[in-house]
């Protein structure tokens, strides 16, 4: 259990890691975001076909593990792909950005779908009292104040979504999990490295939770005001 050793050789390597699982966090984060908002809009639609595509790919992502999500992409979508585009391949990092964009945007559709109907009816009736469209009511009145409810909310998920990036060592991402694994078989300095990355999340999400704490408190404020 050599910590100097570990620090000094292994803290470089965890640090690129930590890089990278917060950048492919953020990206995640953004599309999903964008994936959630389309999913929220089709379950809430008067469609019947687009309230069951919604349904069934919410359905699917919160009802099967992460770990198969990525094995799917990264193991079994591209063999499908290349039946039409032969010697098709795909990174460990765009399956890891598509397995979590696709997992964040079925969570983000709860969300804004809550924060949605957390916005008071009478705004839409007087949105559209003054004639404007449904579309234009949603885009203007609607969903900036969904998305401002839904701020709180957006941050844990995107605590989770740092959390979750170490399921993807898996399929050999090179975030923070997977540089440690491969610095413990070099070194077999198992319990100070792994001590070591525990220390990274644990500053990374404890940053993210104070973020989240005073967010909460800004936005629970102006509710009250």
């Amino acid at each position: 259990m050599d910590f100097s050793r570990v620090i000094q050789q292994g803290a470089p390597l965890l640090l690129d890691g930590i890089k990278l699982t917060i950048g492919i966090s953020v990206l995640s984060i953004l599309i999903g975001m964008v994936i959630g908002l389309f999913a929220c809009l089709m379950g809430m639609s008067k469609s019947k076909i687009l309230k069951a595509i919604a349904a069934v790919y919410v359905w699917i992502i919160r009802g099967t593990p992460m770990l198969v999500q990525a094995f799917l992409v990264f193991f079994a979508m591209p063999q499908v792909i290349q039946l039409i585009i032969p010697g098709f391949r795909i990174v460990a990092f765009q399956a890891g950005v598509i397995t979590l964009s696709l997992n964040v945007g079925a969570y983000m559709s709860e969300i804004f779908r809550g924060g949605i109907q957390a916005v008071p009816h009478g705004q839409t009736e007087a949105a559209r009292s003054l004639g404007m469209s449904q579309v234009k009511t949603l885009r203007r009145v609607v969903l900036p104040q969904a998305f401002k409810i839904s701020i709180p909310s957006i941050v844990n998920q995107f605590i989770i979504t740092v959390k979750d990036t170490s399921i993807l060592s898996v399929i050999g991402l090179g975030e923070i999990v997977n540089k440690a694994k491969t610095y413990v078989g070099s070194t077999y300095q198992f319990f100070a490295t792994y001590i070591l990355v525990a220390a990274f999340y644990l500053v990374v999400i404890s940053i993210l939770m104070i973020i989240s704490k005073q967010v909460e408190k800004k936005f629970s404020y102006d509710k009250q005001s």
